[in-house]
Parts: structure tokens; sequence; C-alpha cells
């Protein structure tokens, strides 16, 4: 059935579509007969009027546009969560557009949001997005955007984020200390920013630790999947010796990892010991369960909603500001070293 339009409404009521909006607006020239006949009519017809028409003549929106990677990822999902959260007690609802890790489809996201006039979008960028001009170039409508997790460092806009050099840093430490020398890392796609500084942040741990830096031991994938990490390891399967410990880009890439080790015998964490990155549920659920650095997902989500409500508020004298956030290290089996070791 095809839903009746503003007009349609007017047609059988055989008065004005102006005189309808207004009616349903609680217009005070329109008389309470009026009125009462209008909304009985639109609730027995099933009227619902339409967001993009409302903006359009409001040039405003309650409608807030999230563009992730993936919806799958439980991290992107908590965020989504937190988000709504705050978004919904504003009175704004949200539209969510995933990428699935590709410059091609962000971009037809990002235009159809500005297309539907959403009054701010908050995003993190997928693997392959290497410039920003059709972020730039929504700015430039007059459309705000937050960016959250992954982030172009060259798009002047609010940011949320986690210091991804020190948590590295950190649970880099720790395999060090758990009295593992050759340390991998299984790295995702080059040349993004989250990658860097993680890498960086290995490198610097294993140099204050007074640990050499083996280049055969990073190794690189195209994404952030499980498959990906399953990939990873056949890559390290191949070495004549694999390395003490692997640090993972992500959480899905450390499982991946694990389950193709098991399938070929290898024992975690006596034959090697393997960390991830992101806390995800699944992390918590094989068997040693996944060392793990957590990110705060819901507060990702609470912060970067709040910041682009704050922006909306005040365009013309916002400030964008950048929120780093904590994360915890949570040391789990699958780095726990073992006397056979």
């Amino acid at each position: 059935m095809t839903q009746i339009t503003l007009k349609d409404l007017a047609r059988k009521l055989g008065i004005s579509a102006s005189t309808v909006s207004r009616a349903l607006h609680n217009h005070p020239d329109i008389s309470i007969k009026t009125k009462q006949l209008v909304i009985k009519t639109a609730e027995k017809y099933g009227y619902q009027p339409n967001p993009i028409a409302q903006s359009l003549k409001k040039k405003s929106s309650n409608t807030i546009g999230v563009i992730v990677p993936e919806i799958r990822h439980n991290f992107f999902a908590t965020v989504i969560s937190g988000i709504e959260e705050v978004a919904y007690d504003a009175g704004y609802i949200i539209m969510v557009c995933q990428s699935n890790e590709t410059l091609s489809r962000e971009i037809i996201n990002t235009k159809a949001l500005a297309a539907n006039r959403v009054a701010g979008i908050l995003i993190a960028i997928s693997l392959e997005t290497t410039h920003c001009d059709h972020l730039k170039s929504v700015i430039k409508q007059g459309v705000p955007i937050v960016q959250f997790d992954r982030i172009a460092n060259d798009l002047n806009t609010s940011k949320v984020i986690i210091d991804d050099f020190r948590s590295a840093y950190r649970i880099v430490s720790h395999l060090v200390d758990s009295g593992y020398k050759r340390i991998g890392f299984l790295a995702g796609r080059e040349g993004i920013a989250l990658n860097r500084l993680r890498f960086n942040g290995y490198l610097q741990a294993l140099k204050n630790h007074g640990l050499p830096y083996y280049p055969e031991l990073h190794v690189n994938i195209a994404g952030c999947r499980e498959e990906d990490g399953r990939l990873g390891a056949e890559s390290y399967l191949e070495m004549s010796s694999l390395p003490d410990a692997i640090l993972a880009i992500n959480d899905p890439v450390a499982v991946g990892a694990f389950s193709r080790f098991r399938e070929e015998g290898v024992r975690i964490p006596k034959d090697v010991a393997l960390a991830g990155f992101s806390g995800s549920p699944e992390a918590s659920l094989i068997e040693p369960a996944l060392t793990t650095i957590a990110q705060p997902a819901l507060e990702m989500g609470r912060k970067a909603a709040s910041l682009l409500l704050k922006e909306l508020e005040d365009k013309d004298h916002f400030t964008p500001k950048t929120i780093t956030l904590e994360t915890d290290l949570l040391i789990r089996g699958s780095s726990k070293p073992e006397d056979t070791k």
C-alpha cells in the first residue's frame, strides 16, 4: 500500500494542503472543528509526515547520520548503542550506514546522509580512506562531523579516540614482563593512523625493554576480520620458528589467528602467546581467554554524540575538541607463561 501524502489527505478532505498542514501543527488560525477532522482523517489513513520535506522547509533535521566500517563488529555495535542513547534523550534519531571497509561505499553513504538533510554525521573511517574530500565537502555544506576511533588527522573536526600508542606500549610491556622476547605484530592495512600508532607503541616498548625488533615477525594483512587473522597465522606457520608472542591489531584478528593455530596443534600460550585489542565478548569466550586492551566503546559513542549535539547548539562559536578515553589492560590465559615454556 502506497503511503498517503499531505496532498492526498487534502483531496480527501476537500481543503487545501496548507490548511491540512496548519491544522496538524495546531495553528491558531484553524478552527478546533477543522483540526479535529484533519487529525481524525490522518489517523484513519495512517498519514505520516515526510521528515525530508520537513527538514527542507525548516532547514534542520532531527536525524543524525552514523557511518561505521561494519555493524557486525561488536565494538562498533556498542558505539552505536552509546550514540543512540544520547541522541534519543536529546530528541534525535539516528540513521546508521556501514562502509564495509571501502572508500567508495563511505562516499556513497556520506552523500546519501547529506542529501537526507541529517543534522550531523558521526563517522569511523574505513580502511581504504586515505583522503577526506567527501567529508570536507559535507562540512562545507554546513553539516558538522565528529570522528571516533578511526580518524583522519587532517580533517578539522571533533574527535573521540583512545591513546593507541600508549595502549599498545602497555600490552607489549606486559608480554615482555611475562618473559616473551621474540614478539610479533600482526598488523592491519598500512597507512591507517590507528595501525601506525599501535605499531609505534609496540616498537617503543621493545626498545625501552632492550629487545630487538624482528621485521619478519611484522606481518601485514588486508583487513581487520577473523579471516584476516587466519591468513596472518598462515604467514607465521610458514616461518622456520614461531615468535614467542604476537600482538594482533584487534580482537577479531587475534581470534582468527588463534583458531588457525589451534587447527595446526599450536598450543597457546605454551608455543605462542597471543594478545588483541578492543575487549570484544568473543575474546573472553575462547580457551584460554584472550589478553586484550579493553576500549570503552559505549562511552566513546556517548561522548561522540554529545560533542555533535554541542556543536549543533552553537555552530558559529564551536571549537573542535579531541577527547581521549582511558583503556584497560585485561590479562588473561592467552599470555600467561607456563613453567613448561
